[in-house]
This record gives C-alpha cells, sequence and structure tokens, in this order.
C-alpha cells in the first residue's frame, strides 16, 4: 500500500477549530465533506479561508480537507487560514518568513467578553436612577 503524504495544521479563532490535511494534489477544497463554494459562502470569507494558499503560490498544488467545528463561517474562515498557515510551514519551513510577514501564522486572540453580574452585558450597566 502506498504511503499518503499529508502535511497536517490547527488552526483556532474565536470558538471555531478547524483541522487542516493538506495533501499533494490538483487544488481540490473541502471543508467538512462539502465544496468550499458551498461552504464558505460570502467572499470575504472565501478569500479569507485562501489567502495563505494565494500569498505562497501553492492553491493549485495541495489539495485541501478542512474538518471544522464551533462558531460561526467567519470565525471558521479565520481557523481555517490559520490551519492551512500551519501545514504549509510543516511543508516546507522556508514559507514561514513569508507566512509572519503577512500575518497569517499569528493566532487572532480576540473572543467574546464575557457578562458581569450587576451588570447588563459585558460592559453595559443598567440605568442609574438619582431619586
Amino acid at each position: 500500500m502506498a504511503d499518503l503524504v499529508q502535511y497536517c495544521g490547527t488552526g483556532r479563532r474565536k470558538t471555531a477549530v478547524a483541522r487542516i490535511f493538506l495533501r499533494p494534489g490538483n487544488g481540490d477544497f473541502k471543508v467538512n465533506g462539502r465544496p468550499f463554494e458551498q461552504y464558505f459562502l460570502t467572499p470575504s470569507e472565501r478569500s479569507s479561508a485562501k489567502e495563505p494558499l494565494v500569498s505562497t503560490e501553492s492553491a493549485a498544488s495541495f489539495n485541501v480537507i478542512a474538518n471544522v467545528s464551533g462558531g460561526g463561517t467567519s470565525g471558521q474562515a479565520d481557523a481555517v487560514k490559520l490551519g492551512i498557515a500551519r501545514a504549509l510551514i510543516e511543508f516546507n519551513a522556508d514559507l514561514r518568513k513569508k507566512l509572519k510577514s503577512e500575518g497569517l501564522i499569528s493566532r487572532d486572540s480576540r473572543s467574546k467578553e464575557r457578562k458581569k453580574y450587576g451588570q447588563k452585558g459585558a460592559r453595559k450597566r443598567f440605568q442609574f436612577s438619582k431619586r
């Protein structure tokens, strides 16, 4: 049996987690078993998810299989972006400098702030009444 060559990367954003598998191929992109265009509907999500492949000019040389869970589609697209960047670095460590200069290998740590007690939300307070 032939040995399967694949490069793995994990990406996270907000509560979304993406496990990425890059395999040498012709540019096929599947997310949770569905075609890329059916899963990410808006152009901004599509361009965000494919950004590492486009910047390294390797979109046509890899098949991408993404397993994504949690969060919304925007957070999932950013998780896929980070996962692809990490998998590309596993494939070729020389790509790290280019990806780092474009800010693609740093995790975006922003997430929803928790609601505090005695308040209406994370920052909003209940209305103050003097009398």
